[in-house]
């Protein structure tokens, strides 16, 4: 896994476990087009890392992602459409990346998220979040909407609750926004840290190769037609019999030991 000194705007710590810190602490860890390069780069090169079992996702400071970046904004208003398109397409780029990692991704929200941020959050598998975080999407206060986002948020609360986010751009503390969908669990600030490890803990019991498909399974049958999810859940589960992986792990449930994974 790249170090972190590869990067400028985030850091790259880890090899089992790997967190990938947005770094711009003085600013609120916003993104403009470095830091949604960066962040592309690493994200692509998560799945040759045969040895992370997963990813956490944390802003450095106060914030965890406040959106995007003031002058990159700026910036955004000057542009023609084609430049505007080309630069949207980054960022959904950075998404896809994301979305396309095979590991479990953890959003570890240690404070405010917000427009991009929320997004960000939204994207990751399970948002663990500090109860001084807060979360909102703000694009429409500035006559934006949330475009690129907007299927990672539709995925997490559906449309119904999307559209009223979307709308009134509503900055949410932390225990709604747990009661919402938008986080999975909200601790005590000092507790964050402890609970993302615990958590991770949990993640580590199972087969690596059995977390991974986990999520395979979920992602293509929320996007699949029933019947042909049904005939793919069949050779899924025939092929990872069959694997070593399953193998042990049926095989040490029966002799009562631990799989040689959890060692």
């Amino acid at each position: 896994m790249a170090s972190g000194n590869k990067y400028d705007y985030i850091i790259v710590e880890g090899q089992d476990i790997v967190t990938v810190t947005l770094n711009r602490p003085e600013i609120h860890n916003p993104f403009d087009e470095k830091m949604i390069s960066e962040l592309t780069d690493f994200f692509k090169s998560v799945n040759q890392n045969n040895t992370a079992r997963a990813v956490v996702i944390t802003g450095a400071g106060k914030s965890f992602c406040a959106g995007a970046d003031l002058n990159w904004m700026k910036r955004m208003g000057q542009y023609s459409h084609e430049e505007n398109v080309y630069d949207a397409t980054d960022l959904s780029r950075m998404f896809q990346a994301l979305e396309d990692i095979e590991i479990p991704v953890i959003a570890k929200v240690n404070g405010a998220a917000l427009g991009g941020g929320a997004g960000l959050a939204c994207a990751c598998d399970f948002v663990i979040a500090s109860e001084k975080a807060k979360i909102g999407f703000s694009e429409v206060k500035l006559g934006l909407l949330p475009g690129v986002i907007s299927p990672y948020v539709i995925d997490r609360v559906g449309a119904k609750r999307a559209t009223q986010l979307f709308i009134t751009g509503e900055r949410l503390e932390a225990e709604l926004a747990r009661k919402l969908g938008l986080f999975d669990d909200v601790v005590e600030p000092d507790d964050l840290n402890g609970v993302v490890d615990r958590f991770i803990r949990q993640i580590m019991t199972g087969g690596p190769q059995a977390v991974k498909e986990c999520k395979r399974l979920a992602r293509t049958g929320a996007h699949m037609e029933r019947g042909e999810f049904k005939k793919y859940c069949i050779n899924a589960i025939a092929i990872i019999r069959a694997s070593p992986e399953g193998k042990e792990g049926v095989t040490a449930f029966l002799e009562k030991r631990e799989p040689k994974w959890r060692r």
